[in-house]
């Protein structure tokens, strides 16, 4: 009975995720019901009001007081709003990912999204060669992947599965049905996405996630940690890497911007330097966020100090290896092949 107990109480969080499937299809059928204009605007209304209400929106408030101290507290509390609005849109518009994408080069008429950078688009498909492409959640994050099937790049899109399953098999859902390949960042993924690159193809990813094991980096003046993958991917590989943001314009319309390709740090013996190559891609990510701050995810907790890495001590003696820790050797040794 115990052991049973013990069973249903590990077991209840992912039970509790898969009965609000119901819900969460019916949100999506209304959503699809309304079109992407009604649907979008109550997403963003429904967030304005509820966002402030819950735990995140103090995290957010923590964020833009240490990125924007020059800033007075009224504007800051007006970017936090910005950025519920634009979680509700982009929630409610996961219903109209199969059609929110209209761009077309020989359009005459206005369409609903608009490119800048397309000769950058063409020449990673055209070009034979793997290719690295970062992003951040700015706007509708999910546009680029869209994108790049659409107008045939071989592309895999490196995605966060959500933390409640029903959630995370819906999203699957509307992903497959408008994006090309998908790679959910799991530890053991880190081998299909290298087999991606080194079979000539194209891999994307966001890179403004906190990441435990990552490199520290500078974002908005302040330390954190960032996954390392695409620098070594890049100093692996030797392939150009790429940065694409998503703009959100008035009257539900978007802007993709992708830049040319980055001309990332090398080491003393030539490679790509992994750390300054994250450091770069994040500069980069920084400049958007400042231009856009309404459009970015303030709720996420990007800067955790007591995770950043502690300074090395000075004894040179060896220590000793406790339980399981070989195993983290052989996991970081392979890591470091790239």
């Amino acid at each position: 009975m115990l052991r049973l107990a013990l069973l249903l109480k590990r077991s209840y969080p992912r039970l509790a995720g898969f009965a609000t499937i119901p819900l969460i299809r019916t949100l999506v059928w209304l959503a699809r019901a309304l079109g992407p204009q009604r649907s979008t605007a109550l997403g963003a209304a429904l967030l304005r009001v509820v966002g402030p209400l819950m735990p995140a929106h103090r995290t957010a408030l923590a964020n833009l007081r240490a990125a924007f101290p020059e800033k007075t507290e009224a504007e800051r509390k007006r970017i936090a709003l910005e950025a519920w609005d634009n979680l509700g849109r982009t929630g409610a518009e996961y219903a109209h990912l199969d059609s929110l994408f209209d761009y077309d080069p020989a359009a005459t008429a206005p369409t609903r999204t608009e490119v800048a950078g397309i000769e950058h688009f063409f020449a990673l498909r055209d070009d034979g060669e793997p290719g690295l492409i970062f992003s951040a959640h700015l706007a509708n994050w999910e546009l680029p992947a869209i994108c790049a099937a659409r107008f045939g790049l071989d592309a895999t899109a490196v995605f966060r599965p959500p933390n409640n399953p029903a959630a995370a098999r819906l999203v699957q859902e509307v992903r497959r049905r408008s994006m090309g390949g998908l790679a959910a960042s799991t530890p053991g993924a880190v081998f299909a996405m290298r087999d991606v690159v080194a079979n000539g193809g194209h891999l994307g990813q966001l890179i403004d996630q906190h990441f435990t094991r990552g490199v520290v980096v500078q974002f908005l003046g302040r330390p954190c940690l960032a996954n390392p993958l695409l620098a070594k991917l890049a100093r692996h590989y030797e392939c150009p890497v790429h940065g694409v943001r998503v703009v959100r314009l008035p009257e539900g319309r978007f802007r993709l911007e992708l830049t040319p390709p980055l001309d990332l740090p090398r080491a003393s013996d030539g490679t790509i330097d992994v750390a300054g190559a994250m450091q770069a891609m994040t500069s980069v990510v920084e400049g958007w966020v400042r231009e856009n701050p309404g459009q970015w995810l303030w709720m996420h907790r990007r800067w955790r100090p007591d995770m950043l890495p502690k300074p090395r001590p000075t004894s040179t003696a060896p220590q000793p290896m406790v339980e399981g820790s070989q195993a983290n050797v052989i996991s970081q040794t392979v890591s470091q092949t790239f």
